[in-house]
C-alpha cells in the first residue's frame, strides 16, 4: 500500500483549523501522515498545533509565500508517495482518503484526484470551488460538473463516476509526488488561484490523467481564506487565468486573446456598475500586470509541449447567460 501525506497550508487561520482540523484526525487513518505548512502566521497557529494536535507534523516557512511557492517549499521534505494538498477550511468524511487511494493503486497513469466537494453551509449542494471536478471553456473561465458560473446545482448523485476531469481543486488535491515535484511543482508566479489549473494542464500535455472520485466526499467553506467579492480575488482570478491560458493553449495565441480581451472587457464592465470601481480597477490591474510578464510566458510557451485542447465549450458565460444545459 502506497504512504500517503495530508498536507494543510495555513496562513492566519486558526479559527478555520479549530474548527476542521478535528475532522482530519478523527477520518484520515492513523498510518498516514498529517502535516501542516504554515505560511509565516502570526495568530498563535502553530502554538495551537502543538498544544492541541500532537499527531500533526509542523513545517515552518518564515513568511507568507502564498499557495504556490508556500507548497513548493513546505513539500521537498515530505517523500510520502501520494500527497493530498488539503484547505484548512475543509471538513473531510468517513473512508475519505481509501477509494482515492486505491484508485491510484489502479491507475498507474492516473497523477491528480479530487474527490467530490459539498458545500460546508448548504450541505446538499455541491461547493462552487471544484464541485464534481473541473474544466475550462475556449477563453480559460473555469466551472464544474455541478456548478456553471455562479449556477450550482443539487447534489442528487448525477455525477456518482469516476471520471476524468480536466482540473482538480486545490482545495482537495490528491497528487503522485514524484510527479508532483518532476514537473516542479505549482509554478510560482502565480502565488495563488489558477496555480492547480496550469498544473494540471501541463501534466496533461504530457500524457497524464485527472481524474474525479465520487466515492470520497469532503466539505468546503468555498472562499474561507479569501471572500470570493474581495477584489484581491477578481485581480488573481483574471491575471492567472491569462497566464494560464498564453502558456498552455494550443490555439492561435493571437486570436484567443484578442477574443478574450474583448470578453474580460464586457465583464469589467458589468462588474463596475454591479460592484462598484474596485473590482474593475482589479481587472485592469490584472492586465497591467499580464503584460509585464508577457515575455517570460511566451518563452514558457515556445519550449514546453502544448498537446491539449482545454475546452469543453466555447463560452460558459454564453451558457450560462442563454440558460443551455
Amino acid at each position: 500500500m502506497k504512504s500517503l501525506a495530508v498536507v494543510i497550508l495555513n496562513y492566519n487561520g486558526i479559527k478555520l483549523m479549530e474548527k476542521f482540523l478535528p475532522s482530519v484526525i478523527k477520518f484520515t487513518p492513523s498510518k498516514y501522515n498529517i502535516y501542516i505548512i504554515d505560511n509565516g502566521s502570526s495568530d498563535g497557529s502553530v502554538e495551537f498545533i502543538r498544544s492541541n494536535f500532537k499527531r500533526i507534523n509542523i513545517v515552518e516557512l518564515n513568511k507568507n509565500y502564498g499557495y504556490a511557492k508556500g507548497y513548493n517549499i513546505g513539500l521537498k521534505k515530505i517523500n510520502d508517495d501520494i500527497l493530498c494538498l488539503l484547505n484548512n477550511d475543509v471538513e473531510v468524511t468517513e473512508k475519505w482518503t481509501e477509494e482515492v487511494m486505491i484508485q491510484f493503486k489502479n491507475e498507474k497513469e492516473t497523477a491528480v484526484i479530487q474527490p467530490k466537494m459539498k458545500d460546508s453551509n448548504k450541505r446538499d449542494y455541491f461547493d462552487y470551488a471544484g464541485a464534481s471536478g473541473g474544466f475550462l471553456d475556449r477563453y480559460g473561465y473555469p466551472y464544474c460538473n455541478g456548478r456553471i458560473y455562479n449556477k450550482i446545482e443539487k447534489d442528487n448523485n448525477q455525477y456518482n463516476k469516476i471520471n476524468n476531469i480536466f482540473w482538480a481543486c486545490g482545495a482537495c488535491f490528491f497528487v503522485r509526488n514524484n510527479v508532483f515535484k518532476k514537473f516542479g511543482g505549482f509554478d510560482e508566479i502565480f502565488w495563488a488561484h489558477f496555480e492547480e489549473i496550469d498544473f494540471c494542464w501541463r501534466l496533461q500535455n504530457s500524457g497524464h490523467k485527472i481524474s474525479f472520485n465520487p466515492n470520497s466526499t469532503i466539505y468546503h467553506v468555498n472562499a474561507g481564506t479569501l471572500n470570493i467579492d474581495h477584489p484581491k480575488k477578481t485581480y488573481f482570478n483574471f491575471r492567472n487565468m491569462l497566464f494560464t491560458i498564453t502558456k498552455n493553449s494550443k490555439h492561435n495565441l493571437f486570436l484567443l486573446l484578442f477574443e478574450k480581451h474583448f470578453m474580460d472587457a464586457i465583464i469589467a464592465v458589468y462588474l463596475l456598475f454591479s460592484k462598484g470601481p474596485i473590482h474593475f480597477i482589479a481587472i485592469i490591474k490584472a492586465y497591467l500586470s499580464f503584460y509585464k510578464h508577457i515575455n517570460l510566458l511566451i518563452e514558457y510557451r515556445r519550449h514546453n509541449k502544448r498537446e491539449i485542447i482545454h475546452y469543453k465549450t466555447r463560452s460558459i458565460i454564453c451558457e450560462y447567460l442563454f440558460h443551455k444545459s
